[in-house]
This record gives C-alpha cells, sequence and structure tokens, in this order.
C-alpha cells in the first residue's frame, strides 16, 4: 500500500518483442523501500543489469527492480534510471488513471466503428448471434474484432464464466461459455462491463472468438479465421 515511486520524467522503453516497460529516474524511488540484491542478469542489447528487492508494508518482492547502471551506448539514455516488474506491484497510475497489465505502447492505436452490414455468428451449427448493430473494434497488430449488442445474441445458451482478463487499452473482461450443438464451448465470448472511456462503445457488448466458432458471415460472406 506504499508507493514506491512518483515522477514526471519517466522514460518509456519501446523493445522489439516485448511490451513498453517504464524506466524511472533513480532519485524517484523510495530508497528506503529498497534492499540491493545480488542477482545479475545480462541482455545482449542492453547490457548487465543489477537487482533490488523491495520491502513495504510488511511485504517484501525478490528482485523486483532492475537497472542497467553500465548500459551500452545504444541505451545510454536509461543509464541511471530503474525499472519495476509491473504484477509485483499492487497498483500502477498514469497521472490519476490506473494502468492494467503493462505500459501502454503509444504507436498502438484503436478504433471502434459502427455498422449495419448484417452479422451472423454461428457455433454449434447454431445461429447465436444476428445483428445489423454491430460495433467493429480495430486494434493495431490484431484481428478486428465484432461487438454484439446483448438483445442480438443468443443470451439463453450462454453461461458466465469466472474466467477474467485484463487489457491496457481497453479494461476488465469478464467472459461466457456456451452450450451449442450439444457441446460446451468454454470462455467463448467475453464482454467489457466498464471499459476504458476510449473504447466506451463496446460497453455491454459481447464478442465471440472468430477463430474458435464454425463461422462468422459478414455481409453474406463467410471471414477468413485469424
Amino acid at each position: 500500500g506504499e508507493t514506491l515511486a512518483d515522477s514526471t520524467q519517466v522514460r518509456l522503453l519501446r523493445e522489439t518483442g516485448h511490451v513498453p516497460v517504464y524506466y524511472f529516474p533513480r532519485a524517484d524511488l523510495r530508497p528506503d523501500l529498497l534492499a540491493a540484491s545480488d542477482h545479475r542478469t545480462f541482455c545482449p542489447f542492453k547490457g548487465e543489469a543489477s537487482y533490488w528487492h523491495v520491502v513495504a508494508g510488511g511485504g517484501r518482492a525478490e528482485n523486483a527492480v532492475w537497472s542497467y547502471e553500465a548500459p551500452f551506448e545504444e541505451v545510454a539514455e536509461i543509464k541511471d534510471y530503474m525499472a519495476v516488474y509491473w504484477n509485483w506491484m499492487d497498483a500502477w497510475y498514469e497521472e490519476d488513471e490506473e494502468v492494467f497489465v503493462h505500459a501502454r505502447d503509444p504507436h498502438v492505436r484503436i478504433d471502434v466503428l459502427a455498422s449495419r452490414r448484417p452479422l451472423e455468428v454461428v457455433l454449434g451449427g447454431e445461429t447465436v448471434a444476428k445483428t445489423t448493430a454491430a460495433q467493429l473494434l480495430f486494434e493495431t497488430g490484431l484481428p478486428v474484432r465484432y461487438y454484439i449488442p446483448r438483445e442480438d445474441v443468443r443470451m439463453d445458451l450462454l453461461n458466465p464464466s469466472d474466467r477474467r482478463t485484463a487489457c491496457p487499452y481497453k479494461g476488465t473482461a469478464g467472459y461466457y461459455t456456451a452450450e451449442a450443438g450439444g457441446k460446451v464451448h468454454e470462455d467463448i465470448a467475453w464482454v467489457y462491463p466498464d471499459p476504458l472511456p476510449e473504447v466506451g462503445r463496446i460497453k455491454d457488448l459481447l464478442c465471440f472468438y472468430d477463430e474458435k466458432v464454425d463461422a462468422m458471415i459478414l455481409d453474406g460472406q463467410e471471414l477468413p479465421k485469424p
């Protein structure tokens, strides 16, 4: 429950194949919550990393903070900066907004577009959704997702599951399991009951995994599997 770092001078490191990482000026982390570790790792692109434990609130997070004290020249800007393992902290905030899962990538864009084209979802040989009011969500690097109003979904075939996932760009999703065609289809659809403001138009709409249903038919044409 204690604040480990608070800064207006954070750097964002984007590295191919990895999620973005916040690097904080060393002076902006509370030294009284840090205990030096003997742990070291080596990165062929950044150099050798030193580690610190975080001791706070009666707990201890082993090797939760790292720093490249003598980074390679190509990443010299992270010298005297420290990074923190995301999942080992209670919460992260950017200004007054909580950030989920990992730092947001400024190169990721999300657009939500309304569509009146007829969309049908077939699962287990049954039509489980049919609509002319889908919201199409376009997210950089991911397949288009089709969000459907509840009134256009066979909710009698769906049951909420215990699964939850979080997305840094959309929020926290709940899942539904479907019974169709005599089979149980686990966590086949999801919903964002309280999405982040940027994607507020998908609130309470259901989305099915294109790759797991029998078919998604848009405007009379079956969509290819992602």
